[in-house]
């Protein structure tokens, strides 16, 4: 499968986005919040051979990371809208985990540039408890951009002992942590900018604008949901009972739950990627 680069022109320089495959139909995907572009590969792999699917690193992120703030998930929906002008045609637009709400708030401010809409254990306000805060929530992550590594090896080891992902490695797990790591010999460390992921964290946290942009959906749009978390046991990101609370208050959403994964590997694992790259490219009824 072949992989193309491109760099999209927005406010600050260029934005990298990843294409997989040569087809007319094209679907623009948007990856979570200490990710990068190569979350989608496993997905890509799955796409009918008349599809392409372009992918974004997030602004702060992978080869993106360069580009100057200020982030929040607002910049990054101009982002994502840059990128759906630049390629035209009214793409299908989908995120994973934060990505999902940076799809939902594209789609909301520019109707007319999006196709139709996919979520992916993300996009519906999350049951937050009081009292708690983005430390509680992403604090392993945030540590993992602070962390340095002696080699390549080291940190695939790190990730290797990821309790979402130590029983489900694959190539594309192995290739998207790689394409994660910069720096030199001795001091290699994570691509993504903590400053970026605090500020679209906290955002992530709040309710009011994902409820808005939900409660105007016009037309069906799939949200599939992982049974198992971050942390690769139940429950998940989004629980049973939060999906059946926006299910009824969104009329428009079509849950899915995708059985047998959680939120890392309904990305990666081959059965789960197929779903996703299904729920893409065929319309929700």
């Amino acid at each position: 499968m072949q992989l193309r680069l491109l760099d999209v022109p927005v406010d600050g320089g260029d934005l990298r986005v990843l294409l997989w495959g040569n087809g007319k139909r094209v679907a623009v995907a948007v990856h979570g919040i200490t990710a990068s572009a190569m979350a989608w590969q496993a997905v890509a792999r799955q796409m009918p051979p008349d599809w392409t699917l372009a992918a974004p690193d997030l602004r702060g992120r992978g080869h993106s990371a360069e580009l100057p703030g200020p982030y929040g998930l607002g910049q990054h929906a101009a982002d994502v809208a840059a990128v759906l002008r630049h390629l035209g045609g009214r793409p299908v637009l989908a995120g994973h985990s934060m990505g999902a709400y940076v799809a939902l708030l594209t789609r909301d401010a520019n109707p007319q540039l999006v196709r139709r809409l996919v979520l992916v254990d993300g996009g519906v306000p999350l049951p937050v408890p009081e009292g708690i805060d983005l430390e509680a929530v992403l604090g392993p992550a945030l540590a993992r951009l602070r962390q340095t590594f002696p080699d390549t090896e080291a940190y695939l080891d790190f990730w290797r002992a990821h309790p979402a992902l130590a029983d489900h490695w694959t190539a594309d797990v192995e290739a998207y942590i790689r394409y994660d790591l910069t720096g030199e010999e001795g001091h290699l460390r994570s691509r993504v900018v903590e400053d970026a992921a605090r500020v679209d964290g906290a955002e992530v946290m709040t309710e009011k604008p994902f409820a808005e942009a939900l409660g105007r959906l016009a037309e069906p749009t799939r949200l599939l949901t992982a049974p198992a978390g971050m942390f690769g046991a139940p429950p998940g990101l989004i629980p049973a009972e939060t999906v059946a609370e926006w299910q009824e208050r969104a009329p428009k959403l079509r849950p899915q739950l995708v059985p047998g994964v959680n939120h890392y590997t309904i990305m990666f694992d081959r059965q789960a990627a197929a779903t996703v790259a299904a729920a893409i490219t065929t319309p929700a009824s």
